[in-house]
C-alpha cells in the first residue's frame, strides 16, 4: 500500500499542471498559480499569464519599412522572455479539459487564454433561452467597428460563434 501511494505522489508531482474542474474555477486558478511558481523562473511565467507577453521591439530598415525583430535579433533577455511566454501558454493549455481547450485553442497568448477561460467559467443569471436569444441578436447585428483591424474583427466573430456553439 505504501509503495503504491509513493508512486501516485511521484507521478502527479511535477509532470502535469492541475486539470480544470469546471465548477471550481477559482480553486483551479490558485492551484495553477502555485504550479507555475514552482517552475524555474516561475515568476516570469506567471507575469506572462497575468500581464501578457513580451511586446516585440521593432526595427526600421533603410528603405523606411518598419518590421518586428526576428527571434535571432532579440537580446538574450528578450529571448528568455519570449521563451517563457511560450512556456506560459503551453502550461495553461495543458491544464484545460478537452472541451474547454477546443474553445480557446485558437488563442496563442497565455493571458488571452486565461481571460477567455475565466469568461467561460463565470456563471450568468440569464436562463439558457435568454442567453440564446441575446447571442442570436448579437449575431444578426454583428458588423465591423470603425478602427478595428481584420484580426480583431475575426477574434470577435470567432468568440461569438464559439458562444453560440456552447449554447
Amino acid at each position: 500500500m505504501t509503495a503504491l501511494a509513493k508512486f501516485i505522489i511521484v507521478t502527479g508531482a511535477d509532470n502535469r499542471p492541475p486539470m480544470l474542474d469546471k465548477p471550481m474555477y477559482e480553486s483551479w486558478k490558485s492551484r495553477m498559480e502555485l504550479y507555475i511558481q514552482c517552475k524555474d523562473h516561475g515568476w516570469i511565467i506567471l507575469n506572462s499569464v497575468e500581464n501578457g507577453p513580451l511586446i516585440w521591439p521593432i526595427v526600421e530598415q533603410e528603405d523606411g519599412i518598419v518590421r518586428l525583430k526576428t527571434y535571432e535579433e532579440l537580446s538574450d533577455k528578450e529571448k528568455l522572455l519570449a521563451d517563457f511566454d511560450l512556456k506560459a501558454t503551453n502550461i495553461v493549455l495543458q491544464g484545460l479539459s478537452p472541451d474547454v481547450y477546443s474553445l480557446v485553442n485558437h488563442h496563442k497568448v497565455a493571458k488571452e487564454i486565461q481571460d477567455r477561460v475565466k469568461l467561460l467559467m463565470q456563471g450568468t443569471s440569464l436562463s439558457k433561452q435568454e442567453r440564446e436569444c441575446k447571442l442570436y441578436n448579437e449575431f444578426e447585428k454583428f458588423s465591423h467597428v470603425k478602427g478595428e483591424t481584420l484580426y480583431e474583427y475575426y477574434l470577435r466573430f470567432s468568440q461569438l460563434i464559439n458562444d453560440i456553439n456552447i449554447i
